[in-house]
């Protein structure tokens, strides 16, 4: 993460820095699934549109990445949908848009 941040520095989408963490999580065999799909259920029901967080590392660990001026209110909310939805616990929420890496990890 600290590489990629050094590296592209700040101010791109947030598509480049997606693009570069799976770079890294192959280049250093992270067992990763990009863009990965999680049902949503109602009353029993699949409904239509999935939920799809930029990665599943590890097989348990959400990750969503941002390039924003702050990690916000809105993309906790996020993360912890991305939770309930599938079952997991640990989501890590990581800031490429700030000076500084910022990251936000949270549990269920």
């Amino acid at each position: 993460m600290y590489e990629i941040h050094k590296t592209l520095g700040i101010g791109l989408k947030e598509i480049s820095y997606t693009d570069a963490m799976e770079f890294e999580f192959l280049a250093n065999q992270i067992p990763c699934e990009r863009e990965k799909r999680f049902v949503v259920r109602y009353k029993e029901k699949v409904l239509r549109n999935p939920y799809v967080a930029d990665f599943l590392v590890f097989e348990n660990i959400i990750l969503e990445i941002k390039s924003s001026a702050s990690i916000i209110e809105a993309h906790h909310y996020q993360a912890l949908s991305y939770l309930t939805v599938s079952g997991k616990k640990v989501a890590l929420i990581i800031n490429f848009g700030e000076k500084s890496l910022t990251w936000k990890r949270l549990i269920l």
